[in-house]
């Protein structure tokens, strides 16, 4: 790996001394400790916490002339002492991002290679940065701006395993292949996003793949005026999965309020179909919010949706944060009711649809332009009907902390006009 960032970095100098064109290096190094008690499911009273630090190294290497875009961005993501003190290769490299854009004029451009897919909220199509390795596609995507206040862009993808002489089943846990159509349109206090999204799931009938596809259609809408804004979205999905219909939705609401300079205030709600527990039926009816930032939503402890609770009871959140920032400093506090929005069964005795409370508490400081530190700490207090969901015991103190640093310095930027 470093050969090859090596031999990136002289090439792409020796390109831009030639050419005059303009070349960025950017870094993303950043180490997180944690310590789990009762993250993402409750703590059996059997377990002890877990404590570690994870850690991003990342450079990103942007070159530019004329109609021409490329960036390479290669990272290490490794949790500390995973790799021995004296070893010799490290299996922890990739590329996050490693694609070319082609402006074709003003108004039509694509892009093709593996990059991030970032739209909205991020509740749909995010990056995930709060992970240590994001997320990343291998999309061709194109884009077509018709004028400053519309966007609409195509994206699709085909996956496979390698190159190979005859068709061979996808063993990668993620769609086959993938089409999506965004649009976004601004007015002067409103902007509206239409999404539809085409997901293409593989899986097996005795050793023959087939795939078969789902539909995610919505909309997003937000009104600004003044301290004062309004967001709302709703989002349907059909088709079929594994064979299974598919018919679920999402709605949700935020109200949000600039009190002061330094004050910002929210109250919101996200609703999340499911599927009762007494339910036989094959039919899926829990949404999933696909490839979205999961963890910017439900709370930091990641109860839902983080790997988990995909095909359950579904989910309604109510929230309010409270956003103070001064200075260098900053601090955020935000309450979760949750509740599922299908029925939970204990055998055949329904059980009450609250599943707890949590409370999200982070601190931030910016130290320096490129370095900042962030600290957080969370408590769940779970009912008997998460106990019923997930396990575990709702008593065992379930609550989890975290401290970070940021370092993301500019290495290099050189931008002169081009001589050829």
């Amino acid at each position: 790996m470093k050969k090859y960032i090596y031999l990136l970095v002289i090439a792409l100098i020796s390109a831009n001394i030639v050419n005059a064109q303009q070349f960025d290096i950017n870094a993303d190094l950043r180490a997180r400790f944690e310590n789990r008690n009762g993250y993402g499911t409750l703590k059996p009273y059997t377990e002890k916490a877990a404590s570690f630090i994870s850690q991003r190294t990342r450079l990103q290497f942007d070159y530019s002339f004329k109609n021409i875009k490329l960036r390479v961005s290669p990272q290490n993501v490794k949790t500390w002492g995973d790799v021995a003190t004296t070893s010799k290769t490290d299996a922890n490299n990739a590329f996050h991002e490693a694609y070319g854009e082609i402006n074709l004029n003003e108004k039509l451009s694509f892009k093709l290679g593996r990059q991030e897919i970032n739209y909205d909220d991020a509740r749909i199509f995010g990056n995930v940065d709060w992970t240590m390795q994001a997320r990343s596609h291998d999309v061709f995507l194109l884009k077509f701006n018709p004028n400053s206040k519309n966007q609409i862009h195509f994206g699709m993808a085909l996956n496979a395993n390698k190159e190979t002489n005859f068709y061979e089943n996808y063993a990668v846990p993620q769609y086959k292949s993938l089409q999506y159509l965004w649009y976004h349109t601004d007015f002067k206090m409103i902007n509206i996003s239409v999404l539809f999204l085409n997901n293409g799931m593989p899986y097996l009938v005795e050793t023959e793949e087939k795939v078969d596809y789902s539909q995610t259609i919505g909309s997003r809408l937000v009104f600004k005026k003044g301290a004062l804004s309004i967001d709302g979205a709703a989002y349907l999905q059909t088709g079929k999965i594994a064979d299974n219909a598919v018919s679920a939705a999402y709605f949700s609401a935020n109200i949000n309020y600039k009190a002061a300079t330094n004050l910002t205030s929210s109250i919101g709600f996200e609703h999340l179909s499911g599927k009762d527990q007494n339910d036989t039926s094959t039919g899926i009816k829990s949404f999933n919010p696909m490839y979205g930032t999961n963890h910017k939503f439900n709370g930091y402890m990641d109860y839902f949706y983080v790997g988990n609770h995909i095909n359950s009871v579904g989910l309604t959140d109510v929230y309010v944060y409270i956003g103070y920032e001064k200075n260098k400093f900053s601090a955020k506090l935000t309450p979760h009711y949750f509740a599922s929005a299908a029925s939970i069964y204990k055998g055949v005795e329904k059980q009450d649809n609250y599943l707890g409370t949590e409370f999200d508490f982070t601190l931030g400081y910016k130290m320096y332009d490129y370095v900042t530190v962030d600290a957080g700490f969370s408590k769940m207090f779970a009912t008997s009907s998460m106990e019923v969901l997930k396990a575990g015991n709702k008593n065992a103190g379930n609550n989890w902390a975290f401290i970070s640093i940021k370092i993301n310095p500019n290495l290099f930027l050189n931008k002169v006009e081009a001589q050829l």
